[in-house]
């Protein structure tokens, strides 16, 4: 976690050691290449194996890197999320609830690795998401939506109704949406049916435990609340 004026940054674990693992799987893939050239016909199967492991580490790497440098921006009026695919923002105002989501397994509730958002309106964050990151959102939350709805449905790959709303969605303020964003508002509905909440953070994009960064997005909602008008 840093700060910039302002705001306070977050930094995802999600994004640490992206140079060191593309290195790793570049000085892997050297050497395993290398080897493969002078290695006897009995290691040319493991050698295999090790290169497909450096292109695997490198490619892991390579992602890391690609990772905006700070997930998240923390103001006083709003909180950003950054991703590769684009960004989301949520107005202090429009937050009603933060906690993280459980979900029922048999008699006992488990807590998912989520923050996850109530929200108290829909329009700012429908209105500023880039359509790309609306459609990354639309998949990632996929096995989260039939999970929820079906039990039963242990992959998350079972067959959900809910999964093509694909109806126009009526803003507060009266605007009509259609295309991929009324497909995300109508996910987001239906996945406050199922959890409670309407915009999640996963685990890998925090800095520390989500339970803990919860009690810490509290912390700043409260205190931006007692600042003098």
């Amino acid at each position: 976690m840093s700060s910039s004026d302002d705001n306070i940054l977050i930094k995802s674990t999600a994004k640490r050691n992206g140079l060191t693992t593309l290195l790793i799987g570049v000085v892997a893939l050297l050497i395993a290449s290398i080897a493969l050239s002078f290695a006897p016909k009995v290691l040319f199967l493991p050698l295999i194996f090790a290169i497909s492991g450096a292109i695997v580490t490198m490619l892991v790497g390579w992602f890391k890197i690609r990772e905006p440098e700070h997930s998240l921006s923390i103001g006083r009026d709003k909180v950003s999320y950054q991703h590769r695919c684009g960004q989301w923002r949520l107005n202090w105002d429009d937050i009603q609830r933060i906690d993280c989501p459980r979900v029922s397994r048999g008699l006992e509730m488990d807590t998912l690795e989520l923050v996850g958002f109530k929200l108290k309106r829909y329009d700012e964050f429908l209105l500023t998401i880039s359509p790309r990151l609306a459609s990354h959102i639309i998949i990632e939350q996929r096995p989260l939506l039939i999970h929820s709805q079906n039990k039963n449905c242990s992959t998350g790959g079972c067959y959900s109704s809910s999964l093509f709303e694909d109806k126009p969605y009526t803003l507060e303020n009266g605007q009509i949406l259609t295309g991929i964003k009324a497909i995300l508002a109508n996910r987001m509905t239906a996945v406050r049916e199922s959890l409670g909440y309407d915009v999640f953070i996963a685990a890998s994009e925090l800095d520390r435990e989500p339970h803990a960064f919860v009690s810490f997005l509290r912390d700043c909602q409260v205190a931006r609340l007692r600042e003098p008008l």
